[in-house]
Order: structure tokens, then sequence, then C-alpha cells
């Protein structure tokens, strides 16, 4: 796989114009493009179709209801053109069954779950109704997500070695929490360097912040395809 196709550029913004002059910008470099619950509520699934007539969308709403109401969702997400969509393992095996049975059609986008949130640590997770250290925590969904038929899961860097353990080298992780070394973390509490991901397991890395916010956005998409080509050779 090119450097290029393991990177998902997150268009977070708030407006059709800004959305699509990022994706002019990034698409051609990258293998993916991430629309996230910020553009889609501003401007709808037409966003993405316009989108999906060039790049493969990510569609990251992490869909979590009702069975019923989240495979109508993930099917309704289906023909936006997106090319992947996710919701949150936490939801349940009938909800994610649900999903799995609404998008059980040729050329349905890929299903993938969301474990942990790259912004929960332990002290967060004290808070919550979850036992267990948060690496056991996305194992177990994974497991679940893996055995309700998802194409992979949404999951922390720090979190691969668990999950590629347990399922295998053909279930697909798709990673937030990519961080530059030196780079701001921001609100992220479990993030690592590209190339550190890479050789923890990651198939695709989702990036916004460290491209989309840098004062040379190119010059620093450009630095990571070179972290990334390099970790791919090593």
């Amino acid at each position: 796989m090119k450097a290029s196709d393991r990177i998902c550029v997150a268009l977070d913004y708030p407006s059709r114009q800004e959305v699509l002059a990022a994706a002019r910008r990034f698409g051609p470099r990258v293998g993916w493009l991430k629309i996230g619950l910020e553009a889609f509520v501003a401007e709808g699934p037409q966003l993405v179709r316009e989108e999906a007539s060039s790049s493969r969308v990510f569609l990251d709403l992490k869909l979590h209801d009702i069975p019923n109401t989240v495979a109508r969702a993930a099917a309704s997400a289906a023909r936006s053109g997106a090319s992947m969509v996710n919701v949150h393992a936490s939801g349940g095996r009938a909800m994610l069954s649900a999903a799995r049975e609404a998008l059980a059609f040729a050329g349905a986008p890929k299903l993938i779950a969301v474990t942990l949130l790259t912004s929960l640590d332990a002290r967060a997770l004290a808070d919550l109704p979850m036992t267990g250290e948060p690496e056991a925590i996305a194992r177990r969904l994974a497991l679940l997500a893996r055995d309700c038929g998802c194409d992979g899961v949404v999951c922390s860097p720090r979190d691969l070695s668990a999950i590629r353990s347990a399922c295998g080298a053909d279930f697909l992780t798709v990673v937030p929490g990519i961080r530059p070394a030196g780079a701001d973390p921001g609100d992220q509490r479990r993030a690592a360097t590209p190339a550190a991901a890479l050789s923890a397991g990651a198939d695709v890395l989702v990036i916004g912040r460290p491209v989309t916010a840098a004062p040379d956005p190119d010059a620093a998409l450009s630095a990571i395809l070179s972290e990334i080509g390099s970790a791919s050779r090593e």
C-alpha cells in the first residue's frame, strides 16, 4: 500500500466552501477524506455526494442509537456515496448486527466500529460505567465488532497491539489520535506519531489539525507522507 493510501485527512470545517477547498487541496495527495459531524450537520448528505464523486469518503458520524434507527441511518449513509461509515461498538451486539445487515449488499461502504474515543484515558473512564484499562476495553469492543461482521474498528494507536493480536491482520484499523513528534496533542489523550502507529499495526491514519491547522498545511502533509514512507520501508 502506498504511503498516501494510508492517510485520511479530516475535513473538520463548518462550511461547504471550506470543506470543498480543503478537498481540492488534499484529495489528490491522500487515499481518504473524512467528513464528520461538524460539516455533516451544517451541510448534509449532499456534501458527501459531492466529495464521493472524486475521493473516497469516510463518513464519521459514530452512529449510536436503537438498532432500527442505526440500520436506517447506515443505509442512508450508504446512499450518500460514502466508502466507509462508522458506528459505536458500545451500542451493543443487536445494534452492530442491524447496521451490518443494512449494509449487506454489493458496493456497500465498509462498516467500522468505534472502540474508545482517543480523548478518553483511564482517568476519564473512571467517570463512566466501564471496568478495566482502556486497552482491555478497546480489545473487548473490537472482538464484539468483529463477531458482528464489522470490517474493522476505529481505535487509539495505544490499543493497536491488543486489537491486532485479538482480531487478526485482516481486520481494518482506522486510527485517529495521530500527532507528529513535538506537536500539540490538543484534546487527544492516547496519541502516537505516524511511524509509531504504523509500526503497531495501523492501516489508515486519520489526521486533522496537524495538517489542516498547520502554518503550511502542504508542507505538514508532505512531512507526514515522508515519515510514513520511511516507516513502511523499514
